[in-house]
């Protein structure tokens, strides 16, 4: 069990170290298919790990000054809001049909990572400044130094895409990151490297209040190894960095979209046979 929760954990982190992000949709079918963990307290390891690893990955990228503060708050105070909905409505399904929308869950990650490994533009979406001409197809817009003009229309916006983020992230303990980059940057025009490091962020914060919900609503969840876990996943990103860097990236995500679906079939199988 020890030397297994590390090596699951190392796997999620790797997944995200090699994708930057999606990563967290393995943890709960390795935690209850791997490690015999019941899909409730599954889903509060996930959260834990997805979170703290996110926090290894936040912090130098906080201190470069690359995460967009003022977003980044906004969309996490949703999140942090919707985690908690999440979890109430994580106490009302059945596991099997639990399992059976995290399957669909994981379906849908993978169709958006292929589409954007074909084509690698996507999602593309940055806004036009003010200064230039044309109409902004976005309900945010940035000044000419880059700086998000927060319209009522653009909180919005960002507090109702946040507030979806949370529930799913409190039912199925991923940490999002695969709906709040693309969202960041199609609706606030954030640049992409910008992004990822805001999601790191998000992630965090909304993990905090995610396992605060999982654990008031009396669900169990395992210090140890969720620990294991975490040391897994610091492992496994950084190797899943390493590896990034020498492969090229439509080529890292496809192969991810194809992991995905397979692990989606194996869930489906074994929540249709139990």
């Amino acid at each position: 069990m020890f030397g297994l929760a590390i090596l699951f954990g190392s796997v999620v982190g790797f997944a995200l170290g090699l994708t930057g992000g999606g990563g967290g949709v393995f943890a709960v079918p390795l935690l209850v298919y791997g490690l015999a963990v019941a899909p409730r307290e599954a889903v509060g390891i996930s959260l834990a790990a997805v979170g703290g690893t996110a926090l290894f990955g936040a912090v130098p990228r906080l201190l470069r000054g690359d995460v967009e503060l003022r977003t980044g708050i906004l969309f996490a105070v949703a999140g942090m809001i919707g985690a908690p909905v999440g979890s109430y409505l994580l106490t009302l399904i059945p596991e099997q049909v639990l399992l059976l929308m995290f399957a669909t869950l994981m379906s849908v990650v993978a169709q958006r990572m292929w589409a954007k490994a074909k084509n690698p533009s996507l999602p593309s979406g940055v806004c036009i400044t003010e200064s230039q001409v044309g109409r902004d197809p976005s309900a945010c817009q940035r000044d000419e130094d880059g700086k998000l003009r927060l319209t009522s229309r653009c909180a919005r916006l960002l507090i109702l895409v946040g507030l979806m983020t949370g529930v799913l992230s409190g039912m199925f303990g991923v940490g999002g990151g695969f709906v709040i980059v693309p969202a960041l940057v199609l609706f606030s025009g954030m640049a992409i490297h910008r992004a990822v490091a805001t999601s790191l962020f998000v992630i965090v914060l909304i993990s905090i209040s995610g396992v605060a919900s999982h654990l008031t609503n009396g669900n169990a969840l395992s210090l140890e190894t969720t620990l294991q876990f975490l040391v897994g996943g610091f492992e496994g990103m950084w190797l899943g960095g390493i590896v990034a860097k020498r492969l090229k990236g439509p080529t890292l995500q496809k192969t991810f979209s194809v992991a995905v679906v397979l692990v989606a079939a194996f869930v489906i199988f074994k929540a249709m046979v139990n």
